[in-house]
């Protein structure tokens, strides 16, 4: 009998948020920070065109799409680099700065593929505490040794739905040493309106040590196409691409991305939809003693610690009701919490309707 070896790994899976309930047919997913208003109208348009060539090779070098981000958002096409999601270029991240016990700095509660990819390349990585669930610049620091390469951070951060002010980011890039990458995660910029907040991409457009992590999977609503692109310095995208796979983004995906950054009213009506149905679904929970995190992303953290129900037991009645949400003691071991996703405004009343007799 042949006997194949593998390396054994020590990495816990990324678990996604449950997306269906046995024997419930209509279920409302709030678990995975999707987009609410589905995709914007000129995505559609471009997706039931029949004169897509499926059966050519998409462009390697998403060209057309780069093309297009650098017109949206005033950057460099040259510094562009789009992937499978912005997952795959976590991973690329990984394979092209870290090696065996190399360190990697990330904040305590973030999220988990940052730590997974690393792992995978062997580096070593290290938890910066949080104060208040917010990831913390002094902590940061105190964690970064000689080995260390990267630092994740995600802003605003899931799970916690906190972030760091514009000045506490420029503080951590100034404290941190000059040959160490910061990455900072703008997975959910669309969504911040808040008067302290700067993106990353606005921050850092010509840094050289600093690399932008962007996502059409929240606000664009293209979550299963998996499209994602980072921004970063010339050396290091170049180097990049000389790793990447061939063909990573498929061909429809760029077209439904191209588009999606054109529709202007999309991108206003999914950020005040946001704003209203957080705010109504945070005050609505405060009145049972469940608080969470100040309106930043398409998500709010539930804390439970002063009701009279925990988590575990509203999740699970909810759930006998056919709305998911996502629990965060498992992977992210975020005691009696759970993540909420707004939804659309029917999902949203619906919730609250449930949730309000499950707490009476």
């Amino acid at each position: 009998m042949i006997s194949l070896k593998f390396s054994k790994l020590d990495v816990e899976s990324y678990r996604p948020g449950q997306s269906s309930i046995k024997n419930i047919k209509k279920t409302i997913k709030l678990s995975a920070n999707e987009s609410a208003l589905g995709v914007s109208k000129k995505v559609k348009r471009i997706l039931s065109k029949k004169t897509i060539n499926f059966y050519k090779y998409p462009d390697s070098s998403s060209k057309e799409l780069r093309k297009h981000i650098s017109k949206k958002f005033k950057c460099n096409k040259d510094r562009i680099i789009c992937g499978a999601g912005s997952d795959e270029i976590i991973l690329l991240l990984c394979q092209l700065f870290l090696k065996s016990n190399d360190h990697v700095v990330v904040p305590q509660y973030s999220f988990l593929m940052y730590r997974i990819y690393s792992k995978l390349v062997g580096a070593k990585v290290i938890y910066a505490k949080e104060k208040d669930l917010k990831a913390s610049v002094s902590e940061i620091i105190k964690k970064v040794t000689k080995k260390t390469k990267i630092v994740f951070l995600a802003n605003p951060n899931n799970p916690t739905g906190t972030y760091l002010n514009k000045f506490e980011i420029l503080e951590l890039r100034k404290r941190l040493k000059k040959n160490i990458l910061l990455v900072i995660d703008d997975a959910y910029a669309e969504y911040m309106k808040n008067v302290d907040y700067k993106s990353g991409l606005d921050l850092f457009k010509n840094s050289q040590n600093i690399f932008i992590l962007r996502t059409f999977s929240k606000i664009y609503g293209l979550a299963s196409l998996r499209i994602g692109w980072g921004y970063g310095p010339k050396k290091i995208i170049d180097a990049l691409y000389l790793i990447k796979p061939p063909f990573n983004v498929n061909t429809v995906a760029q077209l439904a991305a191209s588009e999606a950054l054109k529709d202007k009213n999309f991108l206003i009506n999914s950020v005040r939809h946001n704003i209203v149905y957080a705010n109504k679904i945070k005050n609505f929970l405060a009145k049972y003693k469940i608080f969470s995190n100040e309106v930043s992303a398409n998500f709010l953290l539930l804390n439970f610690s002063k009701s009279k129900i925990n988590a575990k037991l509203f999740y699970k009645k909810l759930k006998k009701k056919g709305i998911i949400l996502r629990s965060m003691e498992t992977s992210y071991k975020i005691k009696n919490t759970l993540r909420l996703t707004i939804g659309s405004k029917k999902e949203n009343l619906k919730f609250m309707s449930i949730a309000k007799n499950i707490l009476k």
